[in-house]
C-alpha cells in the first residue's frame, strides 16, 4: 500500500505544480515550417564494464511545400554509437505516408545492426527467477560477477511495415515483413578486461559461470537456441488512430490488434510460432496545449508454436519511435525495473503518464517546447514459459533457491519522473528516471533517449 501511495502522491504534487506555476518564459507565436529541416544530437555516455559510449544521431523531417507541418512528409533517422569495448548501433530507418500520392499508404522500414556485449538476463517467469544483486556487488561477500546477469548479442534486423486508411476512416490495415537474425553467447570477459587494472578484472565464465551459461547447460534454454537464430515474420493487423498529434498528442485514441507469425515455410524450420498483442492507448486533454494525461494497457502472448527465447521480449507495435522495443522492464516499458526483468510467453502492461509542457518558446527559427511528466508503469507474466528443471544437479552442488522462487510472478511496478525537449513538435530528446517499487526488480534507472514513450 505505500508502494501505491508513492505513486498517488507523486502524481498529486505534478499536476497541483501544473496548475499552480506560471511560465517564466514568454509564450512566442509558433513559426510553421516547410520543406527539410533536421535535428541532432551527439551520443555520450560511460560504464565502467562498456566503457565509453560515442557518436550520433540525426533525424532529417521534410514538411513539404506547402508545408504539412506539423505532420511530416517523410522522416528519415541515422544512428552510429559504439562504446570503447564492443557494443554498438547502426540504423537507418524511414518514415512516410505520403510517397504514393493517390493512396494513403505509410511505409515504415529499417535496416539496423546492433550489438551488445553485456545484456540483461534474469530469466523467465519474473519473480519466478530469483535476483540476487548482491552477486554483482563487487564489494560483498556473495559477489560472482559484475557481468553474473549477462549474455552477449548481436541482432541484424531488416523489417518494413505498411499501413493505410479503410474507406477513408479511422480504421486502417497493417502488413509487414521482418528478418531477424541473432547471434547468442556467453558475454566477452577478455574484451572487458580490456584495460582493467588487476583489481577491477572480470573471472572468465569457466571459473564463474553466469546466468545464461547455466540455463544452457541445464538445457533450460534448449539447444538450438542457445547461439541465436534467425527468423523471419509476418505481421497482420487492424489499426483505430484519431490522435491529433503522432509525436506528442493531446487527445485520441490509438488501439491496435497484431498477428505476428513465423511459419516454417518461411525457413522458420527450428521455431514456428504466431504471436497475439494488444494495445490500447488514450490521450486526454486536462489543459488546453499545457496539460495531458496519457495511458497505454497491453498484451502480447504466444497462441500457436513455441516462441524461441530470444524472441520474447520484442514487442509487437504498428509503429516503432524508437531502435526496439522490448522488456518487460527498462526503458521503454517499465520504467525503474530491470531491463528485461518480466519476461514470458504471455504478458500484460501499463503506463500511466501526466505530461506538462511548461515551455513553449522559439529559439533561432526553431520551435521548442519543454514538457515534464510523471509516470508509473507496471508488468507481469500471464503466460509461463516452460522450465524443463530436470538437468539440475541434485547432488547439493546447486542451491535451487539461487535460481528460482516456487511462487507465481505478481505486478511489476516502477514510477518517476521525465524531462522532454521537443524541437518542431516532432524531434523529441527524452530524459526519464524511474525507481523500482520492489527491490527484487532493482533499484532506479536513468534513461536518455528519443520521443516519448507511447
Amino acid at each position: 500500500m505505500k508502494k501505491l501511495s508513492a505513486v498517488l502522491v507523486l502524481f498529486s504534487l505534478s499536476t497541483i505544480t501544473a496548475f499552480s506555476q506560471v511560465d517564466t518564459l514568454n509564450t512566442k507565436e509558433e513559426k510553421i515550417k516547410d520543406g527539410w529541416t533536421f535535428g541532432a544530437v551527439p551520443v555520450v555516455a560511460y560504464d565502467s564494464d562498456l566503457g565509453f559510449k560515442y557518436g550520433g544521431l540525426v533525424n532529417f523531417y521534410n514538411y513539404g511545400k506547402p508545408t504539412s507541418y506539423p505532420e511530416y512528409l517523410q522522416s528519415i533517422y541515422f544512428e552510429i554509437s559504439r562504446t570503447t569495448k564492443g557494443s554498438g548501433i547502426n540504423q537507418l530507418s524511414f518514415d512516410s505516408g505520403h510517397m504514393f500520392p493517390e493512396k494513403s499508404i505509410r511505409i515504415t522500414a529499417d535496416v539496423s545492426y546492433l550489438t551488445e556485449q553485456a545484456l540483461d538476463f534474469y530469466g523467465f517467469n519474473g519473480y519466478q527467477s530469483a535476483y540476487i544483486p548482491d552477486f554483482e556487488d563487487d564489494d560483498n561477500s556473495l559477489y560472482r560477477s559484475r557481468m553474473y546477469y549477462r549474455m552477449e548479442r548481436k541482432m541484424l534486423r531488416v523489417a518494413a511495415d505498411f499501413s493505410g486508411s479503410i474507406f477513408q476512416s479511422n480504421f486502417k490495415w497493417l502488413a509487414g515483413f521482418a528478418h531477424i537474425n541473432h547471434k547468442l553467447g556467453s558475454v566477452d570477459i577478455d574484451a572487458l578486461n580490456d584495460g582493467l587494472d588487476e583489481d577491477e578484472l572480470l573471472p572468465s565464465t569457466d571459473s564463474v559461470p553466469g546466468l545464461y551459461d547455466r540455463y544452457v547447460d541445464w538445457g533450460i534454454i534448449p539447444e538450438k537456441d542457445a547461439d541465436g537464430g534467425k527468423v523471419n515474420y509476418i505481421k497482420l493487423g487492424g489499426i483505430y488512430d484519431t490522435r491529433d498529434n503522432e509525436a506528442n498528442p493531446m487527445k485520441g485514441i490509438w488501439s491496435e490488434i497484431i498477428v505476428v507469425t513465423a511459419p516454417s515455410f518461411l525457413d522458420n524450420y527450428e521455431n514456428s510460432y504466431t504471436q497475439l498483442s494488444l494495445t490500447h492507448r488514450q490521450y486526454l486533454t486536462l489543459i488546453q496545449k499545457k496539460l495531458s494525461f496519457a495511458y497505454r494497457l497491453g498484451y502480447q502472448g504466444t497462441i500457436a508454436g513455441t516462441t524461441p527465447f530470444y524472441m520474447l521480449p520484442y514487442l509487437n507495435f504498428s509503429y516503432n519511435p524508437s531502435i526496439v522495443i522490448e522488456g518487460l522492464g527498462g526503458s521503454k516499458t517499465v520504467r525503474g525495473v530491470l531491463r528485461n526483468r518480466i519476461i514470458g510467453d504471455g504478458i500484460v502492461y501499463g503506463n500511466l503518464e501526466f505530461r506538462w509542457k511548461f515551455v513553449n518558446t522559439v529559439i533561432m527559427n526553431q520551435n521548442l517546447y519543454i514538457a515534464l511528466s510523471t509516470f508509473a508503469d507496471f508488468g507481469q507474466v500471464v503466460q509461463e514459459t516452460e522450465i524443463d528443471k530436470s538437468n539440475i544437479p541434485d547432488d547439493g552442488s546447486v542451491n535451487v533457491e539461487n535460481y528460482f522462487d516456487a511462487s507465481s510472478d505478481e505486478l511489476h511496478m516502477g514510477y518517476g519522473l521525465g524531462l522532454h525537449f521537443a524541437l518542431n513538435e516532432n524531434f523529441i530528446v527524452a530524459f526519464d528516471y524511474g525507481l523500482a517499487a520492489d527491490e527484487r526488480d532493482g533499484s532506479s534507472g536513468l534513461y536518455i533517449g528519443m520521443n516519448f514513450l507511447f
